[in-house]
């Protein structure tokens, strides 16, 4: 059997040699999410030695990040708003960027102790409806996909974080098969395949298609959710929608042509449009 250390020095040498920036800590995450064990015991105790399914399954991981297949993606898992995920091929990568959703929402509700009905439009993971309801411990919620597959996830991560017994989860294109008011209302729409060429290789590469690009300009789901929710949001509710860098502009067009009163743009940690939050729905007024 090989010790730890041992293994950990050959990936490292093998992730520094392939350009990773941190090849160390990368071997450490790596070895340590294939054991099952926290990483500071790996660094606590080097001479540990690892049974040879544990070196193999630790060999194959190695070789699919060297080809650049996100660590997330070959752990089956991910950390989103300090919550663990499970993520398969079905769902979408959660990425901090999205976090600025519930930032802004938290940011602006009058209590968190309230009953809120939160709705989360292409649910995938559940990781937006599942961080609200973790922050708002008397609010329920509903998430919704298109994917069958998706929503087994969502479901089993609901389970894992104890939340299940305060959401559901519905097959529907977007809200199109609910019908409202909800006090908070979040999506995370697709992009456009023009986008495609910029995106980095793990995203590109290893999210669904099918949950990443929205036709040409990445406008469609933006299209049919400016027709659904006017008749979702309540009236003093808001909605949280998250855009690409390059869509604040067209995407806000769309939702005050559709009556939003309030139409209001967040930047994410690196300074990019990354969130509009609307309210105000004229509509809202008879819900």
């Amino acid at each position: 059997m090989t010790r730890v250390g041992r293994l950990l020095d050959e990936a490292a040498r093998r992730l520094r040699e392939s350009g990773f920036a941190s090849p160390r800590r990368e071997a450490r995450l790596l070895l340590a999410g294939v054991l099952e064990v926290p990483s500071g015991k790996l660094l606590a105790y080097p001479e540990q030695e690892v049974a040879p399914r544990g070196e193999n399954d630790f060999g194959a991981a190695l070789e699919r990040r060297l080809q650049g297949e996100p660590l997330s993606r070959i752990l089956g898992r991910r950390e989103f708003w300090s919550l663990e995920f499970e993520i398969t091929p079905a769902v979408l990568d959660p990425r901090p960027d999205s976090e600025t959703l519930i930032q802004g929402l938290l940011a602006r509700l009058s209590e968190r102790e309230g009953e809120w009905s939160v709705l989360d439009l292409g649910t995938g993971s559940g990781c937006l409806l599942l961080a609200m309801l973790h922050e708002l411990p008397q609010a329920r919620g509903i998430g919704t996909d298109c994917s069958e597959e998706a929503l087994l996830v969502a479901r089993r991560n609901a389970t894992r974080l104890g939340l299940d017994a305060r959401c559901r989860f519905l097959c529907a294109d977007w809200g199109a098969a609910l019908q409202g008011p909800f006090d908070i209302v979040l999506c995370n729409p697709y992009i456009g395949e023009v986008e495609r060429a910029g995106l980095p290789v793990e995203v590109a590469m290893h999210d669904p298609a099918t949950a990443l690009f929205a036709g040409p300009d990445g406008l469609a789901a933006y299209r049919s959710l400016s027709g659904q929710l006017p008749d979702l949001v309540g009236k003093n509710g808001i909605a949280a929608v998250e855009i690409g860098a390059a869509q604040a502009e067209a995407v806000a067009r769309l939702f005050r042509q559709a009556g939003a009163g309030s139409v209001e743009v967040l930047r994410d940690i690196a300074g990019h449009p990354r969130c509009l939050l609307l309210s105000g729905f004229p509509q809202c007024a008879a819900n």
